[in-house]
């Protein structure tokens, strides 16, 4: 078993991701609200550091989203991924997102476990 994180820093693209999953499989995640590291240490209410950025980059956005789920395999995980990019754009470009995954040790809770 194995932690899925993808973050997705277009939230209108969220709705679109968690039904993809569905229909490769995936039948459980948890979507956070969540914000950079860069959004947090130059605020976009400085009215500003924040109102330059918006006027000059259009960076000023409300935060992205986390996802996290729990996956059966690296296979599932690539799946997932690929289908994300499709809908997100490529994960290599910036301002786009990431994704990475975690092996689990131990996990109760989860269809099928063991453990």
């Amino acid at each position: 078993m194995y932690l899925m994180v993808i973050v997705i820093n277009k939230r209108e693209s969220v709705n679109k991701i968690l039904e993809m999953f569905l229909k490769i499989g995936i039948t459980g995640a948890t979507v956070l609200d969540s914000r950079g590291m860069g959004q947090t240490f130059m605020a976009c209410e400085s009215p500003v550091v924040g109102g330059l950025r918006a006027m000059l980059y259009d960076q000023c956005r409300p935060g992205n989203n986390t996802i996290l789920s729990v996956v059966e395999s690296l296979d599932k995980y690539d799946q997932a991924v690929e289908e994300a990019e499709k809908i997100t754009g490529s994960f290599d470009e910036p301002g786009t997102g990431l994704a990475c995954v975690f092996p689990l040790a131990r996990i109760k809770g989860f269809p099928n476990s063991n453990n």
